[in-house]
């Protein structure tokens, strides 16, 4: 009845309306105004996220970033979006980079978030599909000095490269506290330094510094090489992994290793008497960057995930939760900001293409003439 006696409304008030148009005199009931039309109202995050993909899936290292990624990230993430649902598939980043290259005629990951090394190699390899700020917005607050080549990625977050020792073997062995990259090849090294080979960026990154050091570079990288020849002698072998330059550190069999800063404060916030020495002639950063798999799967979840990267929530936790200097200029506690502290007019910026291109002549030199020279 109440839908009869509405239609029966309507009719009389069209009526009314049409013999208004036509110039009638006959009064009519008076009515309010009808209230002016809204301006449009920016759709709200709730309707933006159905323009989402109802997948995602993120490739990035293992270990303690896994843990953030999955316990607080994904989390913090679902809250804005519930109906993506989000995997992590957990590796290092020379894995990441095979896989998504074995993949490339039908991509399993969406989001590789990888060490700057590797990625620019993607880039080269053409696996990263090319980022717009206008899509990710954030990408606006990141520093200058961390722009990736080509818009391939974006720096979520940054750890520099320097000397780590332990003060209590230092102490006890009255061994010199490190201010130089040249330092780790002095003879009081020997029995008391463990490093991995240059195939790891830990290694990689020191022989170039010591080229540095010396007065070369990536372009010109003998000095490094030599360098490194002495410190084999210093070592029973190589390190193979971060585990085990934190076990040799650990068990005191080694005083000194080069490693990133974040790693250095994770270990010290777990009870490992270590420091971390931003050498005098400067190091270079170990960017994190979030690169879009070419022909993703999901890639407006992507970038959604990307930008939420970038956000000052998230870019707080990778500091306070991970030693990871954050790539946007976001306040941090007085205590942790103090903590990251070093002297960026010293940063030294690789040249990763010409690192990716000498890589494979490098590890064969370091095959044939440094790691013989172990325990000698």
């Amino acid at each position: 009845m109440k839908k009869k006696a509405l239609t029966v409304l309507s009719i009389f008030a069209l009526t009314g309306s049409l013999l208004a148009g036509c110039g009638s005199s006959t009064t009519q009931p008076q009515t309010s105004e009808p209230a002016p039309t809204p301006a449009p109202a920016e759709t709200p995050a709730a309707e933006k996220q159905v323009e989402l993909e109802d997948s995602l899936i993120v490739s990035g290292n293992g270990a303690t970033v896994e843990k953030l990624m999955k316990d607080e990230i994904f989390k913090k993430f679902n809250e804005k979006y519930p109906n993506v649902k989000l995997t992590y598939v957990s590796g290092v980043s020379t894995e990441i980079v095979a896989k998504v290259k074995a993949q490339q005629n039908a991509p399993q990951i969406d989001i590789a978030i990888i060490e700057g090394g590797e990625q620019e190699k993607g880039r080269l390899e053409g696996l990263w599909e090319p980022l717009k700020e206008e899509e990710i917005p954030n990408m606006k607050n990141i520093s200058q000095d961390l722009a990736v080549k080509d818009n391939s990625g974006a720096t979520v977050n940054f750890t520099p490269m320097g000397i780590s020792y332990n003060t209590e073997i230092v102490k006890e062995k009255n061994l010199p506290v490190p201010t130089s990259w040249n330092d780790l090849a002095k003879p009081e090294m020997k029995g008391n330094i463990t490093m991995t080979d240059v195939a790891s960026n830990f290694g990689r990154s020191a022989m170039i510094m010591m080229a540095y050091a010396n007065g070369g570079s990536e372009k010109d990288i003998e000095a490094g090489f030599e360098k490194m020849g002495t410190i084999a002698g210093y070592m029973p072998t190589f390190a193979k992994s971060a585990a085990q330059l934190q076990q040799n550190l650990q068990n005191k069999t080694a005083a000194y290793t080069t490693w990133t800063m974040a790693r250095s404060l994770t270990q010290k916030d777990a009870g490992l008497p270590i420091e971390f020495v931003f050498p005098q002639e400067g190091g270079n950063l170990v960017p994190t960057i979030a690169s879009l798999v070419k022909n993703a799967k999901h890639p407006e979840a992507a970038k959604a995930f990307i930008d939420f990267l970038l956000t000052d929530e998230v870019q707080t936790m990778y500091a306070t939760k991970l030693y990871y200097n954050p790539s946007t200029n976001v306040a941090l506690p007085e205590e942790v900001a103090k903590s990251l502290e070093f002297d960026r007019s010293k940063v030294v910026a690789f040249d990763y293409q010409v690192i990716s291109d000498q890589m494979a002549a490098w590890l064969d030199r370091f095959n044939r003439e440094i790691a013989p020279k172990t325990g000698k």
